[in-house]
Order: structure tokens, then C-alpha cells, then sequence
């Protein structure tokens, strides 16, 4: 039911950020994997081709998501949160299993045909729709420890466990902020946050020092920090290991200047960056547009954004208010640990760059979480800026 001094208009400020992304994102992939696939498939267009069929089938459900009843939505939430945790399972079951996790030594596919899923991608929308629901239902009871706060929390807690279990780490400590940040929109108490990073802390501490790989990476990162700070006069640890890739990747982006090398023409994406084509697509980007091309990339993520958080804000139901913030901040957050691993200020972790690393999941499951934003902007009070595209 429509309430009054609402607009259902879409804002077509937020849809064209949205699919400008995606054909920047494109543009990038084309550019930045194409010497890679004609090294592995013979074909330069491989990756490009998969991840625009993909991205097709992404855009149907973006513009789905952006006009399903949000209510009707809401009824489906404990199917999904089944539904998820059953594909996180799937993984580690060979007869569902994806040749990458053998190439990987790690659990994270699913083999759909010629396709692979990665099932930690759908969690990234079911966790702020299941909480943005559970929170809402229970708003009355959300400081209520047995009521309010351990229900969501252990439903929460069982992704983490099983993302840990799948080797990915990164994804499992990026999951739990972004939870975090969904309780404190919720209005849970400060002294549940304190008990969860009692609880988090030693936890992941325990998790990086049980895997060789993870301690490499924050013992680079380290080295490299504090070799900074002593104005280079120290040795990048492990050159040629852990600190490589981050290495590489600085110094793609430092060769991009002011303009850029143009697209097609940056050289470091050949061979010096490993996985340019993925979790360090930025570094090709920046090579070949430069300063004006980065700029462009922030203003276009600022858009989203700044768009995305006006519409969820300014909504008086508080099931599209959390879900909207929800999706946004998992987008966003995202956008902002893959730029800060690539520019060397956090440890290298494997979180892909929406709309523009190679990723069929990614891309998909991205682009219905923007079609949900856009659909939550739809109800924001007396929204006067948005219309209907």
C-alpha cells in the first residue's frame, strides 16, 4: 500500500551510476584480462564474453529487484537463508565442487555446467535482508539478549563458520563488519559491540597464525608499512612472494600519471600484476585512465552512495531503511577494502571490486543488490529529486 507523500519513481540518478559502472566495469575487463585469456584460451575475448553474458542476465534481475513488492520479498527470507547455507555446504561435496577449489586448495565453487558459483557472493544479500527482516520483526525486543540479539547473531555466526571453512578468510572478517554495522543501524547497545570484539579479535588472530599464506600477508603488509615509514631505507619482505603482487600493483598505478596510458595501452597488466583480470582489476584501470579516470570512478561510487544512503534514510519503514543501508554499505565497503588492498594500505585479501572484476557471482548478486537499493529509494519521503527512467 502507497503512503502518503511517498514516490515510487525509481532515481534515475542512482540507475545511470549504476549501469555506467557496469560499462566501465567491462571496458576494464576487456583491457585488463585480454592478454591473459589469449595466454590460456586462445581467445582474448574469453573472460570479457562470459562476464557480459552474465552481466545480462545480471541486468534482468537488477531491473527485477528494483519493482518486486518488498513485503512479498520479506516472505521469502528463511528460504534464502536456508538456501544459502545449503550452497555453502555444497562446496565440499565433490560432486557439486568446481575444478577451481582442487587449483585453489580451497572449498568456495559451485560447477553449474561450464559455469562455477560462488556461494559466499549470495550471503553478501542474504545477511543484510535476513537481519533487516529479523530486526524489524523484533524491534521492540532488539536489546533483549535471548530474543533480540542471539537469534540473528548465531544465524550470522553459522555463515562466518562455514565461509572460514570454504579458506576465505578475508570474506568471512569482511562479512562480520558489515553485520556489525547492520546491528548499530539497528539501534543494538554499545556493550554487545564490546563483546564481540572480545570475541572476534583473538578469534581471528587465532585464524591468521593457523594458516601459513595469511601470516605472509600481514607480515608484508607490515614490513611494507614500516618500511615507508623509514623512507625506503629497508628491503619489501618477501619481494618475490606474499609482497609481490601488492608490489606490482602500486607501481602499475604510480605509471598512470595524470592522463593515463589510454585503454588497451597500459603494459604492467601483461604479466607483472598476478590476477589483474580479478581482485586487482583497479591497478589496470588506474595504468590506463590515470588521476582523471580514478577521479571519474570515485564520483561514479560517490553517486551510488551518497544516492543509495539518501533514499534507505529517508524511508519510515524500518525493513526497507535497514535493507537499503544494509546493501549499500556492503557494496561500498567493498569498493573501498578492494581499492585499499591495491594501493598497498591494507593486507592483501580476496575481495573482488563490484561491477568490474572478473566474477559472474559477483557481478550477479551485485547487481541485484543495486536493483533492491534503487527499489527501497522508490519509498523515500517526500523524495523530490527521483524519477521515473
Amino acid at each position: 500500500m502507497e503512503l502518503p507523500g511517498q514516490d515510487r519513481s525509481r532515481d534515475h540518478l542512482l540507475v545511470a551510476s549504476v549501469f555506467l559502472l557496469v560499462g566501465m566495469g567491462l571496458v576494464a575487463l576487456y583491457s585488463a584480462s585480454y592478454a591473459f585469456s589469449q595466454r590460456r584460451f586462445e581467445n582474448g575475448l574469453y573472460l570479457l564474453k562470459q562476464q557480459a553474458q552474465l552481466g545480462g542476465v545480471g541486468i534482468v534481475l537488477f531491473f527485477l529487484a528494483s519493482i518486486v513488492d518488498l513485503e512479498i520479498l520479506r516472505k521469502f527470507t528463511k528460504p534464502l537463508v536456508l538456501l544459502s547455507m545449503i550452497l555453502c555446504v555444497l562446496p565440499f561435496i565433490s560432486v557439486f565442487a568446481a575444478r577451481q577449489n582442487v587449483e585453489t586448495n580451497t572449498a568456495r565453487w559451485i560447477g553449474i555446467g561450464a559455469y562455477t558459483f560462488q556461494p559466499s557472493e549470495l550471503v553478501k544479500l542474504t545477511i543484510p535482508l535476513y537481519l533487516a527482516h529479523i530486526f524489524d520483526k523484533k524491534k521492540e525486543n532488539i536489546n533483549n539478549l535471548f530474543r533480540g540479539v542471539i537469534p540473528p547473531t548465531l544465524i550470522c555466526g553459522v555463515f562466518f563458520v562455514l565461509i572460514i571453512l570454504q579458506n576465505n578468510f578475508s570474506t568471512a572478517v569482511f562479512l562480520a563488519f558489515n553485520t556489525l554495522f547492520i546491528f548499530f543501524l539497528a539501534g543494538v547497545k554499545f556493550r554487545y559491540f564490546f563483546s564481540a570484539f572480545l570475541l572476534i579479535i583473538p578469534t581471528a588472530a587465532l585464524l591468521i597464525l593457523n594458516r601459513e599464506h595469511r601470516l605472509m600477508r600481514i607480515l608484508s603488509w607490515l614490513m611494507r608499512i614500516l618500511d615507508s615509514l623509514l623512507y625506503h631505507v629497508g628491503n619489501e619482505y618477501q619481494p618475490q612472494g606474499a609482497g609481490y603482487q601488492v608490489r606490482a600493483s602500486i607501481l602499475a598505478i604510480n605509471s598512470g600519471g595524470f592522463w593515463g596510458k589510454g585503454i588497451g595501452q597500459g603494459t604492467r597488466k601483461i604479466i607483472s600484476v598476478p590476477e589483474i583480470h580479478s581482485d586487482f582489476i583497479f591497478a589496470s584501470y588506474a595504468e590506463e585512465l590515470g588521476f582523471l579516470g580514478v577521479l571519474l570512478f570515485c564520483l561514479l561510487f560517490g553517486v551510488f552512495a551518497v544516492r543509495g544512503y539518501h533514499g534507505s534514510m529517508r524511508n519510515e519503514n524500518s525493513f526497507n531503511r535497514l535493507l537499503g543501508c544494509g546493501l549499500v554499505t556492503m557494496i561500498i565497503s567493498q569498493v573501498l577494502l578492494n581499492i585499499a588492498v591495491v594501493t598497498g594500505v591494507l593486507p592483501v585479501t580476496g575481495v573482488p571490486l563490484p561491477f568490474f572484476s572478473h566474477g559472474g557471482s559477483s557481478l550477479v548478486i551485485t547487481l541485484i543488490m543495486a536493483g533492491l537499493v534503487v527499489n527501497v529509494s522508490r519509498f523515500s519521503k517526500n523524495s523530490s529529486s527521483a524519477r521515473e527512467y
